[in-house]
């Protein structure tokens, strides 16, 4: 049977023993302790923790190998200096006999140990025979696992206690004291009680808890209460905007290199805040503590950073570097502060607020008002009703101690300030205990003093890594409190150890923050009543969230999209898709039949078959066949099927820009690109497709085009119009013209001089680029486009003529009438691409569009990208911050009325209890 085993059943034995003989011994009356629950942040456990935890059973070998260090912690050896206090009464024969049986069981657990080790020894024979290669290595292994356990024997052989006990010494050695702890006593209990505070300064289990269950359900109230008032105070800090929105913290303050550090990280367990050679804490650290008693894992999180769980504490030591070291040099520090909240089973409730040190001078590469902002910046966080933690180094004297110096400006009667002596052995005991009950620098809360520097473990199987250190440093403190009992036990009457520290820093937390509640709920019923009324005179009680504010604008947009879908269909395609081919037969009949820009004054070439003489031109002429055949080649070979899919494209996300910039969207810069882009990338996907498609229904049209008396008439009635459309846009940009070059006689003097020298009447030298006649270049520039546009004027109108002549009546006469024959082909072409288009993209479209908008701006965002898009207008962000803050402040006064209610319950059982203990002076407490 394994030594935790049997330690774990001799236990129960053991404490009803001892608590009989204490009820048969006087002792002096118990000093009232602030006992702590498990929702103390796992600084004293309960009974049932600690019997769940050694009833675990571990297979054979295990206990050895898991973790030799806690191996003289969870020993049956703990117990023993009580129990043999207490067999001491039961006479000679019997203590030696039970003496004897527990030497003998310690004999037992040794030879399990050997047991153990044994069989990694055969383990190891096996793996060499088996592996060859390997047995090095496993005895390399095997080797240091020896060592560790002769180690661990060596400090488990005869203890003192037990040659003091044997030797018929009474008394002990005393553990670190204070106004929680028993002294060592001159009893045959001494030895157990001073094993008692040994334990809890290592930061072992108390196992003796005298307090009555109504105590405890009171004091776990307490510690509730506690952590709801933190929870409260981290919604306010939400709300802000109200300096009276706020309950107290605990403010730290020191000198640099005065373990203001390292008492933070003994608080919490871990190694997490920046350090550096140069002054690395440039902003303050607002730091969180929540006990977690049913969580396994310890996490922090930064709430502004969104960064989620980290259980790396080495990450949050290099995300707190950064966050500082990003403050600017010029700058150094600033008053804008890091929240970082810490989850762990191992903590208490606290609010914390860590604050660059004081210096005394300025470094070379730091600004000459360093010190000053320093000193200002601790200030502020240091008044009412926040609570001063100053830190103050053993090796320091009090009076030049420049925490104390700075907490005795804003707290000259020392109410607010508990005194932290750090490094207390590097001095000797009895300077150390006069600093802790110093009166020249007297402190209501008192001095607490600790050894709170990390000891650094040596050999590699007994390596901490980064696992929690307060059982490290409690172990450190015992070692030096422990040695000096008349100065620092119980009953010098003097606070030492980070055990203590921890409760007092709760206790005075707890009394700080019920003293403020009341101030508190005063200032969160001014506040909601502000809110309540700046929400009813400004947006008149109407509700507002963020995902009510996105779901009403998505709302809004797709009703105005389905009314556009509902008056965008194959009619309108068919106009824009007319529209484009007929500007593409303007193209081709000005390429081929009308006049073309010139770019210098030179004489033109005479044209052999002016577009003039085509009415009376020879039917079988071979010329006017080939232009007709090609321009109807070109216009059937364009790519209508890109053409068109572009076009109708193009026109689609216009009206869904139109649409953006009439909607609530238009002030969201998220909303809009992703709009944008769920229509771009649903249209270019059907676009690919739509027009290769397009183009193989059109191919007929490609190689023979038979046309209807009704196409043609239709035909020639449309590029009638098409024509005096054009005619009217040449003349509109002849006009242009005139106005720019300054009036109409100016411009025919340089018409007219243009046309004599083209007509051959007038010689120039050159091409009259650089100008000619008196005339500048610009103005002869300006001169050559109104000559054109005359000349394009002119031929239009004989061909409008012409179009509604008898010869173009008739669809035989197609090569004397180019334009109707083109106008009737892009109207057929037009007919087949809007059918098409219709059927395959616009209906694809308008299904596929408002789902696609569901999906980028609907379900599949996040509760941040939600609120980021409803806080981009800076209307619906200060809407919803009033709704918000109204929210908000209402939850808080639903708590603060719950903790009146905790207060009124406890006003009852005040005065029962006043009533019962007048005789031993006890009084209730109270929240207000």
């Amino acid at each position: 049977m394994s030594a935790r085993l049997l330690s774990a059943r001799l236990a129960p034995a053991a404490r009803r023993l001892a608590s009989s003989a204490s009820a048969s011994a006087s002792t002096p009356p118990r000093r009232f302790t602030h006992y702590l629950s498990t929702n103390a942040g796992g600084l004293l456990r309960t009974e049932s923790s600690l019997r769940s935890s050694r009833l675990r059973s571990w297979p054979p070998g295990a206990y050895a190998l898991h973790n030799v260090p806690a191996v003289r912690s969870i020993s049956f050896i703990r117990i023993l200096p009580r129990l043999f206090q207490k067999f001491a009464t039961l006479g000679a024969v019997g203590g030696a006999t039970i003496v004897g049986g527990l030497v003998y069981l310690q004999n037992q657990a040794q030879k399990g140990a050997d047991y153990a080790i044994d069989l990694l020894s055969r383990g190891k024979d096996f793996a060499s025979n088996t592996f060859g290669t390997a047995y090095t290595s496993a005895g390399d292994v095997a080797g240091q696992i020896r060592l560790g356990w002769e180690k661990t024997k060596e400090d488990m052989d005869v203890p003192e206690w037990l040659r003091n006990i044997l030797s018929g010494q009474e008394g002990g050695e005393g553990g670190s004291g204070g106004p929680e702890g028993d002294g060592p006593k001159k009893s045959g209990a001494g030895a157990a009680a001073a094993g008692a505070a040994g334990a809890a300064a290592m930061g072992y289990d108390d196992k003796d808890d005298d307090r009555s269950e109504e105590r405890i359900a009171r004091d776990e109230q307490m510690m509730m209460l506690t952590k709801k008032m933190i929870e409260i105070r981290g919604l306010l800090q939400t709300v802000g905007q109200s300096d009276q929105l706020n309950l107290p913290s605990i403010v730290v303050i020191g000198s640099q290199s005065s373990g203001k550090s390292s008492v933070l990280e003994a608080i919490v367990g871990h190694e997490f805040l920046p350090k550096g050679s140069n002054m690395v804490t440039r902003r303050p650290i607002e730091l969180t503590l929540v006990n977690t008693p049913d969580a396994r894992a310890e996490y922090g999180e930064f709430p502004a950073l969104g960064l989620g769980k980290i259980t790396d504490f080495s990450q949050i030591q290099r995300t707190l570097t950064d966050l500082n070291l990003a403050v600017p040099k010029e700058q150094c520090v600033t008053d804008e502060p890091i929240q970082l909240r810490i989850y762990s089973p191992n903590v208490p409730d606290l609010s914390l607020i860590d604050l660059p040190g004081y210096i005394q001078v300025v470094g070379e590469d730091q600004p000459a008002q360093l010190k000053e902002k320093i000193a200002e910046l601790c200030e502020k966080y240091i008044q009412p009703p926040n609570i001063i933690l100053a830190i103050s180094a053993a090796d320091v004297d009090l009076a030049n101690s420049t925490a104390l110096r700075a907490s005795r400006k804003v707290d000259p009667r020392g109410e607010r300030t508990i005194g932290v002596i750090t490094k207390m052995d590097l001095v000797d005991p009895d300077k150390g205990i006069s600093m802790l009950t110093d009166k020249k620098y007297p402190l209501r809360l008192g001095y607490v003093g600790v050894v709170c520097r990390v000891p650094q473990s040596t050999g590699v199987l007994f390596a901490r890594g980064s696992g929690n250190i307060q059982k490290a440093v409690a172990k450190n403190e015992h070692a030096y409190f422990g040695a000096h009992p008349l100065e620092f036990g119980s009953e010098s009457h003097v606070d030492v150890g980070m055990n203590n520290l921890r409760k007092k820093l709760m206790h005075v937390l707890e009394n700080t923050m019920a003293s403020s509640l009341k101030t508190t709920s005063e200032a969160i019923q001014r506040e909601l009543a502000e809110a309540s009324y700046e929400f009813k005179v400004q947006y008149n009680d109407r509700p507002l969230s963020a995902e009510s504010y996105l779901a009403e604008s998505l709302d809004a947009f797709k009703h105005s999209f389905k009314d556009f879908a509902d008056h965008f269909g194959r009619q309108q395609v068919r106009e824009m898709l007319k529209h484009e081919l007929d500007q593409q037969v303007l193209t081709l009949l000005a390429q081929r039949y009308w006049n073309r820009p010139f770019d210098d004054l030179s004489q033109p070439l005479p044209e052999m078959d002016p577009l003039s003489d085509l009415p009376k031109a020879d039917p079988e002429n071979p010329l006017w066949h080939l232009k007709l055949d090609a321009s109807t080649s070109s216009l059937t070979k364009l790519g209508i099927g890109r053409l068109a899919t572009t076009v109708v494209a193009s026109a689609l996300q216009a009206h869904v820009d139109r649409l953006i910039a009439n909607s609530t969207f238009a002030a969201h810069p998220f909303a809009r690109k992703a709009i944008t882009e769920a229509s771009t990338s649903i249209l270019r996907e059907l676009s690919y497709d739509i027009s290769d498609e397009l183009e193989i229904c059109i191919k007929p049209y490609k190689y023979r085009i038979e046309l209807e008396d009704h196409e043609w008439a239709k035909g020639r009635e449309n590029i009638a119009q098409v024509l005096k459309e054009e005619q009217r846009m040449c003349d509109d940009a002849f006009k242009n013209i005139e106005s720019e070059v300054g009036g109409r006689k100016k411009l025919r003097d340089v018409m007219t001089f243009i046309d004599r020298v083209r007509g051959g009447q007038v010689q120039i030298d050159g091409s009259g680029v650089g100008g000619a006649g008196g005339f500048s270049a610009a103005l002869l520039e300006r001169g050559r486009q109104a000559v054109f546009l005359r000349d394009r004027a002119d031929l239009i109108k004989m061909r409008i003529l012409a179009v509604k002549s008898k010869q173009c009546a008739s669809k035989k006469n197609k090569y004397y009438c180019p334009e109707v024959f083109l106008d009737a082909v892009a109207d057929k072409l037009t007919t087949t691409a809007d059918l098409f288009l219709d059927a395959e993209l616009l209906s694809k479209f308008y299904y596929l569009f408002p789902r696609e908008l569901e999906a980028r701006l609907g379900r599949n965002l996040s509760q941040a990208e939600i609120e980021r898009f409803a806080r981009e207008d800076p209307k619906v962000r200060r809407h919803l911050d009033v709704v918000r803050r109204k929210t908000l402040l209402e939850h808080v006064l639903k708590e603060m009325e719950s903790l009146r209610q905790l207060e009124a319950r406890e006003k009852r059982y005040g005065s029962r209890a006043v009533a019962k203990s007048n005789s031993s002076g006890g009084r209730g407490w109270s929240l207000f």
